[in-house]
């Protein structure tokens, strides 16, 4: 990783930070997308010295200051050479964003989309470059119905992040085909992992039961962001693209997530939704 450029989101704990340490370790430097700057300061201390790491600062829930976060990213960074869309967070109660949309869903999908689409340009004009999406095994249980995307007609904190998963693995799938001969593969991570996303962060979000399931039951950061050095590093996967891994081991998701009907259409709602067109085509000629 000796002077590849890694943007990473929700890199200030759990296995996020863990992943920045021990790429920063192999010779990345980092460029962490934070919401809070003294979690972010305090990370950036944890980094070997000797590379200028940075941190940006965005509400990754809200639209407009995801697109703002990716746009400052694209312009301070000519090269990009993995981004690692890792934030996330689970709500125990229903809750709106600024942009009028559920949480869960604009957090942990819609901010992947969004983000992703404005670094794309930098990926494809750094290629061979990668995009490693954090998922979780939770999307098994999970469906998306497109009449309450937003879970405007039952909500369970579970069930919320279940389908943002799902999202993420169906995104995924839809993206790496999209990205067929740009030299930018795009894979996946899950794990339950003993970190802080379930807790509650500046009055949003937070689900207590979860966050003590995984504080026992969950595996160690450190543990878990082996999978995604692997993701970001291995020179076996240079190649590889639209995978589901389980730890460092190839895995099927399920056969929801596997439907490219309704990853098309998850893809055409998350245009609408945001604003966006990604015009792979546009942007690989751009880069």
């Amino acid at each position: 990783m000796q002077g590849q450029v890694v943007v990473l989101t929700g890199g200030t704990s759990g296995i996020g930070e863990a992943a920045a340490l021990k790429l920063a370790s192999l010779g990345a430097r980092l460029v962490l997308v934070a919401r809070d700057p003294q979690r972010a300061e305090a990370t950036l201390k944890r980094l070997p010295p000797g590379v200028k790491h940075t941190a940006h600062f965005a509400d990754l829930s809200r639209i407009a200051e995801t697109k703002r976060v990716a746009d400052e990213i694209a312009a301070a960074e000519s090269r990009i050479d993995v981004l690692i869309n890792n934030a996330g967070i689970m709500s125990a109660r229903r809750q709106l964003t600024a942009d009028g949309l559920e949480l869960t869903f604009a957090t942990n999908h819609l901010a992947y989309f969004v983000l992703t689409q404005g670094l794309l340009p930098n990926l494809m004009a750094s290629a061979p470059a990668r995009i490693i999406n954090t998922a979780s095994e939770v999307h098994r249980g999970a469906r998306l119905d497109f009449n309450f995307l937003q879970s405007e007609k039952s909500y369970s904190s579970y069930g919320a992040y279940g389908k943002s998963k799902l999202a993420n693995v169906l995104f995924t799938r839809e993206l790496a085909k999209r990205l067929d001969g740009t030299g930018v593969t795009v894979n996946l991570h899950p794990g339950v992992v003993a970190s802080r996303f379930a807790q509650p962060r500046n009055g949003q979000g937070g689900d207590p039961s979860a966050a003590s399931f995984l504080a026992s039951q969950g595996i160690p950061p450190e543990k878990s962001a082996e999978a995604i050095v692997y993701l970001a590093s291995s020179p076996e996967l240079s190649q590889t693209t639209g995978q589901y891994f389980n730890q460092s081991r190839l895995s099927k998701p399920s056969a929801e997530a596997q439907d490219d009907a309704t990853a098309k259409k998850l893809w055409v709602e998350s245009e609408r939704l945001v604003g966006i067109n990604y015009e792979i085509g546009r942007a690989l000629r751009t880069g």
